[in-house]
């Protein structure tokens, strides 16, 4: 994203040649310049132009990217030399991520299944799209996901509310549901990614009449800590595992949800196994189910909710009349 932005000479030039919204650029581009500290880019009338530290990291870049490309590719010819099939699956944080690649390893013992984890969804997309993955399993608030690149067909796993997670000693603990606008005033805190989910929140939040808190980022062992202190709160999918100090509390009237999706280039033999993979990640999330009883009991009331009864399948744009799963139907779910 920086070598785009800085051989385009502007930024809504290179959310263009990427094919992302230019707000989600900026936002990227924002959390860079963040993690390393100081500003990449000045901008003046011409466009924009490297800082002395957007050089130094030019310059790095101009190294490392066709390096790590390379290894990539190389380690992929290697692990699928000979087999017809292979799993090259790029993940973002989530909870069926780990289900699903362990069914793909149980059912291609030895096989060509790889896993690649990030918290960008764009970048999982772009690898799909340039052939370095075969999948990209993520998660959005939107549908279709408009944030990501344009060329994928992406199939719709299963839709979820999003909780909020509050300290077991906050006054709203005890409650069957909570309304968004009865936490105006809380902090929030959050896992990084490059999704839509914080302008949903945000939105949700001026639907209720209040702006929140800007959420902070912070890896999620470390989130789960902060709420566990009562020094935060966070939002999360109504899946979410318990945390000792910690209860999650379901949203009134379901402002938010969180999508499950699987990504894959229609165009590519991936496209043959979407069926097999979509199986899996069906088996894993009702797996997850299980294990949540008390989500399980709130999912049978919102029957809108949870693994969607019929094919999901939307296309990226540009793709009208392309195949999806190949006219399968869905596997079995009850």
């Amino acid at each position: 994203m920086v070598l785009a932005i800085a051989e385009a000479g502007s930024v809504t030039k290179a959310a263009a040649a990427l094919g992302l919204a230019q707000p989600a650029l900026t936002t990227q581009l924002q959390r860079i310049e963040r993690i390393l500290g100081g500003a990449l880019f000045t901008r003046d009338r011409r466009g924009v132009l490297p800082t002395p530290l957007g050089d130094l990291v030019l310059a790095r870049a101009r190294v490392l990217i066709p390096a790590v490309t390379g290894l990539h590719d190389e380690a992929s010819e290697l692990i699928t030399a000979g087999e017809t099939a292979r799993y090259r699956v790029g993940a973002t944080n989530g909870p069926i991520v780990a289900g699903l690649v362990r069914r793909l390893n149980n059912a291609h013992p030895g096989g060509p299944v790889s896993i690649r984890s990030t918290s960008s969804g764009n970048e999982i997309a772009q690898s799909v799209l340039e052939g370095r993955l075969d999948y990209a399993v993520v998660g959005a608030c939107a549908s279709p996901p408009a944030i990501l690149p344009p060329g994928l067909n992406w199939q719709i796993v299963s839709v979820d509310a999003v909780w909020v997670l509050i300290n077991e000693r906050h006054p709203l603990a005890g409650r069957d549901e909570i309304a968004l606008s009865e936490l105006a005033d809380e902090q929030w805190v959050g896992a990084p990614g490059d999704g839509c989910f914080y302008e949903c929140f945000a939105a949700a939040c001026a639907r209720e009449g209040f702006a929140p808190n800007t959420p902070t980022e912070i890896a999620v062992s470390s989130a789960f800590d902060l709420v566990a202190a009562g020094d935060a709160v966070a939002l999360g999918q109504g899946t979410v595992r318990s945390v000792e100090g910690a209860v999650a509390v379901p949203l009134a009237g379901v402002p938010l949800r969180w999508r499950h999706l699987i990504g894959w280039d229609p165009e590519t033999p991936a496209a043959g196994q979407v069926a097999e993979l979509y199986g899996y990640a069906v088996e894993t999330y009702l797996e997850i189910l299980r294990a949540r009883p008390r989500y399980s009991r709130w999912l049978a009331m919102h029957p809108e909710l949870g693994v969607q009864k019929s094919v999901s399948l939307f296309r990226g744009p540009g793709l009208p009349g392309r195949p999806g799963l190949s006219g399968r139907s869905d596997p079995k779910i009850a």
